[in-house]
């Protein structure tokens, strides 16, 4: 970089993006006067901390962007950072696709659902949620509290018949027009105010609206009210902190080492813990807990859909003046930010920090898991002589008992995790006995027939085809392979007595430590395709088990079996349902249900 380059800055507040070689940003900053920030870095380098004159070294442009104030610049820079991810900022990790709750009030019939993006289009929005686990998480306790629709059909109120959720409680059917849009709109703020933390007031309405059910004779709207009350009840317990502390405040420590630090966030709302996740920043070497604390306040609160009045620290930010006039103008009220030294605000911040301690464990733990996993799949394309590593790794397997029921599985690991939406089961159509080799045989040409169309998951060839067996159910697979074509397809299979891995072209087994990565690697496949098949296995027994109780009752038939199954859940179910109860299934009258109670009853005393 030529030092007259220098000699164009202003001294006035702004942003400023260091350059590599290569044109790429590697630094954004802020500074009240881009002039004294900017030519800081080129004065002593011995004066610098280690990552700055690293950073230094690779410096060879910068831009600058003028501001009106320090606080414009301070936005800007939380802009610049989420836009170009620079090398030498610490950073959240995928903090541009950190989920939110969304409720769109302006659609008649309101949803509740997941995005990642916040527009400004009158929706309301809660978030950002740590990850995706924490936000499904909190999803599916508000729907099974709150009986909204999870569905994304257009909603005429003309639908033959509702989904299972309506028969469960969970949906009040406006699919069906068994609700009136302010009824269901009642539904939805309680939903609005059970996640800005409001529980009690929603109680309150709740046990006004039971007393009046009640009062008119309606006893099972009473009841369904009741169970909402019991179940918020129950989740308000669970969020109770031993505090008197009145009032909305966030709470944040931090845990770190050389090269990551896990921020833990505990939000409180009307003195309970409304929520809590842990977040990870990267490209923190060389860097102060204050600094690290500095940049995640900018960076998670540039896009928090709420901010608290008041924010307790575990260590001091930079330049706090300013910080907190940025945050009073994002919440459009005073934000306090406080470091607490004693007392109950101090025993909040301690448990962040014993949060985050643990946080940080269990990333260091998964990153440790992650480089096993590495050197297990480089260990598998050594030992199995494989052209690539195995990213993708698919594991066959089968099950049934002397041929009945049977099925079979497909798995499908990338990079040693199970990938479940690529997941696929067979009901096995052409094999009579139990004959495991032609059962192996029929699902491998169903799979990879379907794979050459290129269709979804189908189409994605795997780096290795995995078959649970031996040496026999290995060459069932060649001979597959090479029917269709597929001579390019590696495949394997692991016998489970011995742990013994049989490849093609290789008489004796390949043996691997009991402790190998790869082994680890290929058992989990294993595992997880046995899982699976067994699971579908066992879903087919209790089906068949479940009709098969009702084939013998006369009058009743494919369709009445099937509305019956599906209103009642079981044959048990059935059994114990009252005969107005049954008589009121689809496609039933009180005479069919007599002979379903009486054959019940008769086959249970038989």
């Amino acid at each position: 970089m030529k030092p007259e380059q220098l000699g164009t800055l202003p001294a006035k507040p702004g942003v400023y993006l260091l350059k590599d070689k290569t044109g790429k940003v590697i630094y954004v900053g802020k500074a009240a006067s881009l002039n004294n920030r900017v030519r800081s870095y080129f004065g002593t380098p011995s004066n610098l901390p280690p990552k700055t004159q690293q950073l230094v070294s690779r410096i060879q442009d910068f831009e600058f962007v003028v501001t009106n104030s320090e606080q414009e610049a301070l936005i800007l820079e939380c802009d610049m950072i989420k836009r170009y991810t620079p090398r030498y900022n610490a950073s959240l990790k995928d903090s541009k696709t950190f989920p939110y709750l969304k409720i769109d009030i302006k659609e008649d019939w309101p949803r509740v659902c997941i995005t990642r993006r916040v527009q400004k289009d009158k929706a309301r929005y809660f978030g950002p949620f740590a990850d995706a686990g924490s936000v499904r998480k909190t999803l599916r306790l508000i729907k099974k509290i709150f009986p909204y629709r999870s569905c994304s059909k257009r909603i005429d109120g003309n639908d033959k018949r509702p989904c299972l959720d309506y028969y469960i409680h969970q949906c009040l059917g406006p699919c069906v027009g068994a609700v009136e849009k302010q009824e269901y709109r009642d539904v939805i703020n309680e939903v609005i105010l059970f996640l800005q933390g409001k529980q009690e007031l929603i109680l309150r309405e709740l046990n006004t609206k039971m007393k009046a059910a009640a009062q008119q004779l309606q006893f099972e709207r009473a009841a369904l009210l009741r169970d909402q009350i019991e179940a918020i009840e129950a989740v308000i317990e669970g969020q109770r902190i031993a505090m008197k502390l009145k009032g909305d405040k966030d709470v944040i420590s931090l845990a770190q080492d050389g090269v990551q630090a896990c921020v833990e966030l505990s939000s409180i709302r009307n003195s309970k813990l409304a929520g809590h996740g842990h977040f990870i920043m990267e490209g923190i070497q060389g860097e102060s807990a204050p600094q690290v604390m500095t940049s995640f306040v900018k960076q998670y609160y540039a896009s928090a859909s709420y901010i608290p009045p008041l924010i307790l620290l575990q260590h001091p930010v930079d330049e706090p003046q300013m910080l907190s006039e940025w945050l009073g103008r994002q919440r459009g009220g005073k934000v306090n930010l406080q470091v607490p030294q004693r007392g109950a605000k101090k025993k909040l911040v301690d448990t962040a920090a014993e949060n985050a301690a643990q946080g940080l464990q269990l990333a260091q733990f998964r990153e440790m898991r992650a480089n096993v996993v590495d050197s297990g799949l480089q260990e598998l394309k050594d030992r199995l002589h494989l052209p690539e590593l195995p990213e993708r790794i698919e594991c066959y397997d089968v099950s049934n008992i002397q041929g009945a029921f049977a099925v079979s599985s497909m798995v499908v690991l990338e990079k040693g995790r199970p990938k479940p939406a690529h997941y696929r089961r067979f009901r096995i159509k052409t094999v009579a006995g139990a004959d495991d080799y032609a059962m192996i045989q029929e699902t491998l040409r169903r799979r990879f027939k379907r794979g050459l169309t290129g269709e979804d998951a189908w189409g994605i060839p795997p780096d290795l085809v995995l078959i649970d067996g031996g040496r026999g159910q290995l060459n069932a697979g060649l001979e597959v392979r090479q029917e269709l074509g597929l001579d390019s397809v590696p495949m394997a299979s692991l016998a489970k007595e011995n742990e013994e891995v049989f490849i093609p072209d290789d008489a004796k087994p390949v043996r691997m430590a009991k402790d190998s990565p790869a082994l680890h690697v290929l058992q989990r496949a294993r595992d997880e395709a046995h899982r699976f098949a067994i699971t579908y296995h066992k879903k087919l027994r209790h089906r068949e088990a479940m009709s098969s109780a009702l084939d013998d009752v006369p009058g009743i038939g494919p369709r009445r079996k099937k509305a019956l199954l599906r209103k009642f859940g079981s044959i048990e179910a059935i059994r114990r349902a009252s005969l107005e109860e049954l008589g009121r299934t689809e496609g039933l009258n009180l005479a069919v249900a007599q002979k379903v109670k009486q054959s019940l009853e008769d086959s249970s005393t038989s």
